[in-house]
């Protein structure tokens, strides 16, 4: 091997030697920097997300305000409505009662032309059928004001709208204990009792038993 050939650098040799501290320097530089960098962005984005005390507290009030009134707005438009079902009720009921009060100013009419006949060319029967006449119209108005007239002849005693105030004995052991006269008319208003039937019961009572029925001889 001649000079020049010991002299020239080997291939490997010529190249920068290699340094594994300084790579492992730089590698953990750059993972604190990401760490660092990562760090920032959390600490900005919960700064955006925590609200401050003194803004919390005015927006409570504000949205504490809105709904106070929203409430006070609820409880008067309630209150008209109240006010205003409450006064179309009483119109309705008033209406109601001019148009009964205008049929019963008819049957009045009616009963003071009967009332005001002269005796001297009227006959009772003429009287007697203008009061008839008189009744079925009064009936009418108070039927289509919604009272009912309680006329329960023949029919089962009911002590929730009969009184019964004499009793007479029942023809038949079917009758017994039914209606069997009426003194005096009962009424209801739409279902509500407005004045019991005073009336009659029927009570039947079987004949007393004969010798010949029991079987038994005269004088055994």
């Amino acid at each position: 091997m001649g000079k020049k050939d010991k002299e020239r650098p080997d291939a490997v040799g010529a190249e920068a030697p290699e340094d594994p501290a300084g790579e492992a320097d730089q590698a953990l530089a750059q993972l604190e920097t990401e760490d660092a960098a990562r760090a920032a962005a959390e600490r900005a984005s919960g700064a955006a997300v925590v609200e401050p005390a003194a803004e919390a507290v005015q927006r409570l009030e504000r949205e504490l305000g809105e709904w106070r009134d929203r409430a006070l707005r609820t409880a008067a438009d309630f209150e008209n409505f109240r006010k205003r079902a409450l006064r179309e009720r009483e119109e309705a009921g008033q209406r109601g009662q001019t148009e009964v009060l205008a049929r019963i100013v008819d049957v009045i009419d009616d009963l003071a032309r009967v009332a005001h006949l002269d005796p001297a060319n009227t006959t009772s029967q003429a009287l007697h059928d203008g009061m008839l006449a008189i009744e079925r119209k009064f009936l009418k108005t108070l039927e289509l004001a919604g009272v009912e007239r309680i006329d329960p002849v023949g029919e089962p005693f009911d002590p929730k709208s009969h009184e019964a105030v004499a009793s007479l004995p029942a023809p038949s052991a079917e009758q017994d204990h039914t209606v069997g006269a009426v003194y005096q008319h009962g009424y209801q208003f739409r279902g509500t009792l407005l004045r019991p039937a005073r009336v009659a019961v029927l009570q039947w009572a079987p004949p007393a038993s004969t010798p010949a029925d029991t079987g038994a001889q005269p004088g055994s």
